[in-house]
């Protein structure tokens, strides 16, 4: 049985106290990490090698408290302080072996300095925090804080990340390690293909449509209202902030509505279907390819809910298979398999199409779901016809055959997994998830 390690997200509810304390906690934090990026940008372009970690942590925090200028440092606890350091060099980590080809995906940058941007957080491990019995979370230096619990925790936190959202709101996100139980198998006929656009969120095999709920479309007249009234105030006003926070809880109603929305359909995918079949897509470069539709497919957080369908996937034991997004699943009749329907981007206003090949009259969707299912089933069939003629071929290798206990021949055949492609997908800008009660997935 896997473990799994998840984040549960709750609301808290500081006292004016605490929230001065944990304002204080994340400007250290910031402090320290600006520090530490300075050394290491000093020593890059001083020709040197990389700092030792032991060494900048303890010159940006122990040494620094020890300074008038610093000193302040000293008033906020120093586990976050050091898992901000941990984090700094866990994002250059990340940035070289880009570079060297070790992680494969989208280009890492390396880190930059932080500001004091709308969004702040500070992380504590388990000796900077402690659930207490009568319900409240103990932060070090900073209290007990009233959490609003809307569900228990399945084991006891490993860490702890305090969140300051940029509509004001606090949250604390727990990571717990969870039993990865596999829900009971549906059988070989609960497989589905789905197809994922733009004027219906996604459309399966079976026919069934999920429209598009739109949520910063619906609501794009007031974001307009209130980016229009920020950019009338002067700059570093107080009125500037409080029409910047108006704006702010319109643009996290809208991340909690979609964030909400993705989370129950993937649950209800992931509960009535034992094989999933996907596109693979280039979200970023949809957005971006000219073709003006930038605000619409980040609306739709594509790439969000791929991530999120593989991961609940993986913990249900369910199986995604990610079909390439050059696979022509559009132009392909699902009845005869002759390559008669629309092409390329000046045809996607046709909705619907007859085959000149058998006279099939096709939904465009519906008919890329099918062909999206019966691609992903082919591939899986693939997959086992080499993982069967690995074993046979390991049990006609010599010695392939032993004696057991009982003196009997028996052979050493080994198993194989099979292991399927997750959908990859590109950054999906402006469709980070807010924090809210629900879980989430690293």
């Amino acid at each position: 049985m896997t473990v799994n390690h998840i984040r549960y997200q709750y609301r808290i509810y500081p006292t004016p106290g605490q929230r001065i304390m944990l304002a204080r906690t994340f400007g250290c934090c910031r402090t320290v990490w600006n520090d530490a990026l300075r050394i290491f940008r000093a020593a890059y372009q001083a020709g040197e090698d990389r700092p030792a970690f032991g060494a900048v942590t303890t010159a940006v925090t122990v040494a620094a408290k020890r300074r008038p200028e610093r000193s302040w440092l000293g008033e906020v606890s120093c586990v976050p302080l050091q898992q901000s350091m941990r984090q700094l060099y866990a994002a250059f980590g990340n940035f070289f072996d880009f570079l060297s080809g070790k992680r494969q995906g989208p280009r890492v940058n390396p880190p930059r300095f932080k500001r004091r941007s709308a969004r702040q957080s500070a992380e504590f491990t388990r000796n900077g925090f402690r659930l207490r019995e009568n319900g409240k979370l103990y932060l070090a230096k900073i209290g007990e804080v009233k959490v609003a619990w809307s569900r228990e925790l399945p084991s006891g936190p490993s860490s702890v990340t305090v969140i300051k959202a940029a509509d004001g709101k606090y949250f604390v996100s727990f990571v717990v390690a969870v039993d990865g139980a596999p829900l009971p198998c549906l059988g070989e006929d609960a497989v589905v293909g789905i197809d994922l656009g733009l004027s219906a969120f996604a459309v399966t095999s079976s026919g069934k449509r999920i429209e598009s709920p739109k949520f910063l479309r619906r609501a794009e007249r007031k974001i307009k209202k209130y980016q229009r009234a920020v950019s009338r105030k002067q700059q570093d006003s107080n009125n500037r902030r409080k029409a910047s926070l108006k704006l702010a809880k319109v643009h996290a109603r809208v991340a909690a509505q979609r964030r909400d929305f993705i989370e129950q359909e993937t649950t209800r995918l992931v509960r009535e279907n034992q094989v999933l079949a996907v596109e693979t897509l280039n979200v970023k470069g949809m957005a971006t390819k000219g073709m003006h539709l930038g605000k619409s497919v980040h609306d739709q957080a594509l790439g969000m809910f791929l991530c999120v369908l593989a991961a609940k996937a993986a913990r249900a034991g369910r199986t995604v298979i990610a079909v390439d997004r050059f696979y022509a699943s559009t132009q392909i009749c699902s009845a005869c398999e002759a390559t008669t329907g629309p092409k390329g981007k000046d045809e996607l206003h046709i909705r619907e199409w007859t085959c000149t090949a058998c006279g099939a009259v096709h939904d465009r969707d519906v008919n890329a779901a099918i062909n999206i299912l019966r691609e992903g089933l082919r591939l899986i069939a693939e997959v086992e016809q080499l993982a069967a003629g690995h074993r046979k071929a390991r049990n006609t290798l010599p010695g392939a055959e032993s004696e057991n206990a009982c003196g009997d021949r028996v052979s050493k055949t080994g198993s194989v997994s099979a292991v399927v492609e997750t959908p990859s997908h590109g950054e999906e800008a402006g469709t980070r998830a807010e924090p809210d009660s629900r879980e989430t997935y690293r």
